[in-house]
């Protein structure tokens, strides 16, 4: 597989030092467990171990012909479905929020199609300056119903930061509240947060995402492929899966908004 762009830029003395080391060689695979967490109105927990890969979108991986089956890379699949590469979608998206400066190095995590099938409930990037320099993060989720919508964070020193919920994903759940999220830089660990806040301090959802880094050789993926067959349809169906449960505990589905801002795929 293909190794990544190295870019070098002059260190800045003014700045203060990073707050954590860049991320590891790319592409890399993140094996993860996956965590869902509702405390109200009734408690459930669902857990999914799967695997994410971290790329460079300006140098994806090139797998040999015989594993190209188990990861593709496909602009179709992320904004719109319009754009002919990832960046040339990323970048008219930023255009539409008046985000300048993208024109560094650009990391995304997140499911590569597999057996011609992909389901990215949440896919991030991490878009960079000439000078390396964190610019913003891009949330893009996709729900069950073939929609998409991106948010537009900028994290502090930590990773940290908080957006109104905008889009409409689990049918238990309406658009009211605010997401907080932690979504440092994958290195070594991967280790995220997305937290649904809402009226009166009530945290009815928390999502975690906690995995180690692995270079993405042969080898790795081959055994991630073994131990998480298929592992985008078997999100796919753990969603719906525990979707069942829920209704089944007593949780009313909430009305899709037909107005929104959401974004159909095509």
């Amino acid at each position: 597989m293909s190794g990544t762009r190295s870019t070098t830029t002059a260190p800045d003395t003014s700045a203060p030092p990073a707050a954590a080391p860049g991320p590891p060689h790319l592409p890399a695979l993140y094996p993860s467990e996956v965590v869902h967490t509702r405390v109200t109105p009734i408690s459930h927990r669902l857990r999914h171990r799967t695997y994410f890969w971290l790329v460079d979108i300006d140098d994806l991986p090139v797998l040999p012909p015989l594993l190209r089956p188990l990861a593709r890379f496909d602009p179709r699949d992320h904004f719109g479905g319009a754009a002919p590469t990832l960046r040339a979608g990323l970048e008219a998206f930023l255009a539409d929020h008046d985000v300048p400066d993208v024109d560094g190095r650009i990391l995304m995590l997140g499911h590569a199609r597999v057996l011609g099938h992909v389901f990215n409930p949440l896919t991030l990037y991490w878009c960079h300056d000439r000078a390396g320099r964190l610019v913003c993060v891009v949330a893009e989720v996709h729900n069950t119903y073939g929609q998409r919508h991106c948010y537009l964070l900028h994290p502090d020193a930590r990773g940290r930061d908080q957006v109104p919920k905008e889009f409409y994903v689990s049918p238990f759940l309406d658009l009211e509240g605010t997401y907080r999220m932690r979504l440092p830089l994958p290195g070594d660990r991967l280790d995220l947060t997305v937290q649904l806040r809402q009226a009166h301090g009530t945290r009815p959802l928390t999502a975690t995402v906690r995995g180690t880094h692995r270079p993405a050789g042969t080898r790795t993926l081959l055994a991630a492929a073994v131990r998480h067959p298929w592992s985008t349809a078997a999100v796919s169906l753990g969603i719906r899966f525990h979707g069942i449960r829920l209704y089944l505990k007593g949780l009313k589905i909430r009305p899709r908004p037909v107005t929104s801002i959401q974004e159909d795929k095509l």
